[in-house]
């Protein structure tokens, strides 16, 4: 796009943040319908419907910035990713219209074991610059490789975990003793585009939604990339910042949807899934730019790691420890994440400045 001038590479940019928006909003009435159908349970079909579909943003633009060497903007948006989007929990909780926090709402406990895994993922992504360049196993470094085994580790203890009598009995007590009142939205919602629709219907719609958020995610990259360039805005701030919220776009409509439909073990799993897969991306960065990428981590990436890791850390608390009240409109636990995360941002800035 470097051809284009900025008023029309910027109306590109728009464009493809719209459609990303848009085709949320269908994916979250998709795996709705379809964790329902194929049983996978509220935070299960987050993790691996809504997670790995919302994560496809990332995916092109790692993929083309591996590519085109733009390595900076590729470990910038994964890594800086990982607290945006666990700041989109804070405004599901804003937008809830309930009185009860966010994680006070959730009648399922595998978010917090999602959660547990972001940690996990991100604490060993950050050990990757640590390992000197001849320990690569050909373009991969083993640190990218060791992140796709805990990946699929992870899913095999959450769906493990979902089918354990003890697990289920504790969920069980999770209504009466655990959730406080009103855990239902306040107004009534359309109803669901997909529900009298068939499973090759529902199907369908959710792959068209997923090739709409990946095409997008590739015109992103691209445009946001030009962007950054004729605005003088390093690569890093760009993808932990713009590019990360827009890229988050997804998990916003589809999680302030699965929230309004009473659905919040989803839209959790959601944001706790696509943070995780975030992580494995890093294998992918790997493969498409012939060399381990985790070694070109700069500090400001770094830092942005740490912050990810404080704020899901926060939320994984609250799920225990379920805060009684909103104060201002959030939970305790939204407050402090905004705050961490504001505080994140100041000292990337300061970082790379």
């Amino acid at each position: 796009m470097s051809g284009l001038s900025t008023p029309v590479v910027g109306v590109v940019f728009l464009i493809a943040t719209a459609a990303t928006w848009f085709a949320g909003l269908f994916l979250a009435d998709s795996t709705d319908v379809l964790d329902d159908r194929f049983h996978l349970g509220e935070a299960l079909g987050g993790l691996i419907l809504l997670g790995v579909a919302g994560t496809l943003p990332e995916v092109a633009i790692t993929a083309s910035a591996a590519v085109q060497g733009n390595l900076s903007i590729a470990v910038g948006n994964l890594l800086g990713g990982i607290a945006m989007q666990t700041l989109v929990l804070a405004l599901m909780d804003l937008t809830s219209r309930s009185k009860t926090p966010l994680s006070s709402m959730s009648r399922v406990l595998e978010p917090i074991i999602e959660a547990e895994f972001v940690i996990l993922l991100v604490s060993i992504a950050l050990l990757g610059p640590l390992l000197p360049s001849s320990v690569a196993v050909g373009p991969m470094s083993p640190v990218s490789i060791l992140l796709v085994v805990v990946w699929v580790g992870g899913l095999i203890v959450l769906n493990r975990t979902k089918k354990s009598e003890r697990w289920k009995a504790a969920t069980e007590a999770v209504a009466p003793h655990m959730t406080l009142p009103s855990p239902e939205p306040v107004e009534r919602v359309r109803p669901n585009r997909f529900e009298n629709a068939s499973t090759r219907v529902t199907v369908a719609g959710f792959a068209v939604a997923a090739v709409v958020t990946l095409v997008a995610g590739v015109a992103l990259e691209r445009s946001g990339t030009t962007l950054a360039d004729a605005w003088g805005i390093n690569g890093v701030v760009f993808g932990a910042t713009i590019l990360a919220a827009v890229t988050a776009l997804p998990e916003i409509s589809t999680g302030i949807r699965a929230v309004r439909l009473g659905r919040v073990g989803l839209a959790m799993g959601d944001i706790f899934g696509g943070n995780q897969v975030q992580m494995i991306l890093f294998l992918l960065a790997d493969v498409l730019a012939g060399k381990p990428v985790l070694p070109t981590v700069t500090t400001g990436s770094t830092w942005l790691g740490g912050i990810g890791i404080v704020v899901t850390t926060i939320y994984a608390v609250g799920l225990v420890v379920r805060p009684p009240k909103k104060i201002i409109g959030l939970g305790v636990d939204s407050w402090i994440v905004l705050l961490f995360y504001l505080f994140g941002i100041a000292g990337l800035i300061r970082i790379v400045s």
